[in-house]
């Protein structure tokens, strides 16, 4: 493509393909496998690494202090999400590694296994059809810096690596109190989790090295290492307090590992937000637009548009509009064709408020090849967008806008000549927003990729998590 002749005319259904079927992280990661294993076949090694299909599996490593949780959050991130879990000392004993034996060697003449040999064993292991196929979490390694370039040279790379940690003296506490299931590898805890089932009371045991003197120089060995790990891994990791409950370490440990990272892919914004009259639809398109340079679109200001501006098309649609009736569905989706499709939305990319209406709306939007890739909808009580629009007033001295609960006027001059916009009287605000619930489950059935957020909070906090999945790539939930 001639890099003189910009700015470049690409059809927009070029970036919708590209968006929908993740072509860009594709090839990012099939060039990133290639370069790693170098094979003898590039165009043979592409095809297999394609067929395999495992871009968004887990490849995930849970590191941090002893007694931090380590076991059980792999545990449970290996059972929401279908994953392997693997830990270095299970794959001493396994029978199908080659270099099992070598290990296990070592640890019988109570000698340290090489951190090669580690890393040869996780990286064979993880060659498995079940580790390609379903993904994989490890617990308790790398342990440190040096482990975790013996991984990298031998092309181990996590998409994410979660870093527990907690005080020394709730550590050292958590550890004296530690048992294990011996069939099941489940841990428990004597003061904060202990097992109902009196067979599995009966049976568990405690850990090696679980005094206090050990659990210590086991957390004074950590606190030295894993300075190293985060800066190995600085661009995926995060670290969770594991001083909380168990499940909210968890939720936390799971929301990051769904998360995916940003890439170098072209992104334009083309944000859709829906929500009943007084959710903050406009202020958010407006924020938007403001940071990030995309273009506000608001259809009923195109409909007015296009009425003052005394063309056929205004005229077509000034008798609904006088008469307070929507615009004919082909004359909207007209008007918004021919908006979007504007130098400036295609380049900038766009948010849009006001369309569609309903279901019908939203296939004939599909229909014209304009997809939005986030959609929104802003989720508020009836009660609060009547308090929000019916109190609201301006003056039409100054052109102020004041609101009696949130922004009254201080001079009793200006609260005696406050007009009410007609908009905003009590009956059409009920009937508009009659009007959008009735469609409500529908949309949201239709549009079934989308978000849906409390807007009944402040506007900014509402704006920061609009803001965060914008920016973002969207999670990937496993069902």
């Amino acid at each position: 493509m001639d890099a003189t002749s910009k700015p470049h005319r690409i059809p927009p259904e070029m970036g919708i393909y590209a968006e929908k079927h993740n072509v860009f992280q594709i090839m990012q990661g099939l060039l990133e496998a290639l370069l790693v294993s170098r094979p003898a076949n590039p165009i043979d090694f592409m095809i297999e690494h394609l067929k395999k299909d495992n871009e968004e599996v887990p490849k995930v490593f849970i590191v941090g202090a002893p007694a931090s949780g380590k076991t059980t959050i792999s545990r449970w991130i290996c059972k929401h999400l279908s994953a392997v879990y693997l830990s270095p000392k299970d794959l001493v004993h396994s029978k199908v590694l080659r270099r099992a034996r070598e290990a296990a060697a070592y640890q019988a003449r109570r000698e340290p296994v090489p951190d090669e040999l580690w890393a040869s064993l996780l990286q064979e292991r993880m060659g498995d059809v079940d580790c390609e196929s379903l993904g994989w979490v490890v617990d308790g390694f790398p342990q440190t810096r040096r482990q975790a370039l013996e991984l990298q040279t031998l092309g181990v790379l996590p998409r994410h690596v979660v870093v527990l940690y907690a005080p020394d003296s709730v550590l050292i506490e958590r550890n004296l109190g530690k048992c294990v299931d011996p069939f099941t590898q489940e841990v428990y805890h004597t003061t904060f989790d202990w097992p109902l089932d009196f067979n599995v009371q009966s049976r568990l045991v405690k850990p090696e090295d679980s005094s206090e003197q050990a659990t210590a120089r086991r957390l004074l060995e950590n606190h030295r290492n894993i300075p190293g790990i985060i800066q190995t891994y600085q661009d995926c990791h995060k670290a969770i307090n594991a001083d909380q409950p168990c499940v909210d370490v968890f939720a936390q440990a799971l929301n990051f590992v769904q998360s995916r990272p940003r890439t170098n892919a072209p992104f334009t914004p083309r944000v859709l937000l829906l929500g009943p009259p007084g959710s903050g639809k406009s202020l958010q398109a407006a924020l938007l637009s403001q940071k990030y340079g995309v273009v506000n679109v608001f259809f009923g200001d195109l409909v007015r548009e296009k009425v003052a501006g005394d063309s056929a098309m205004g005229e077509l649609i000034r008798p609904s509009l006088e008469s307070g009736y929507p615009v004919k569905d082909d004359v909207a989706l007209h008007i918004l064709q021919e908006r979007l499709g504007q130098a400036d939305c295609l380049a900038y990319g766009w948010v849009l408020h006001g369309f569609p209406r309903d279901v019908d709306q939203a296939l004939l939007f599909r229909r014209i090849g304009v997809e939005p890739n986030r959609i929104f909808f802003l989720n508020l009580p009836t009660e609060v967008g009547l308090q929000r629009l019916c109190q609201r007033a301006t003056d039409p001295a100054t052109g102020e806008r004041y609101h009696t609960t949130y922004k009254p006027p201080v001079e009793e001059a200006v609260h005696q000549r406050l007009r009410r916009h007609p908009r905003d009287d009590p009956l059409q605000v009920e009937r508009k927003t009659e009007i959008y619930t009735r469609h409500l489950a529908d949309l949201e059935e239709h549009y079934e990729n989308s978000i849906c957020l409390n807007a009944d909070q402040d506007p900014y906090t509402v704006f920061e998590y609009i803001e965060s999945c914008l920016v973002k790539p969207l999670p990937v939930c496993k069902l």
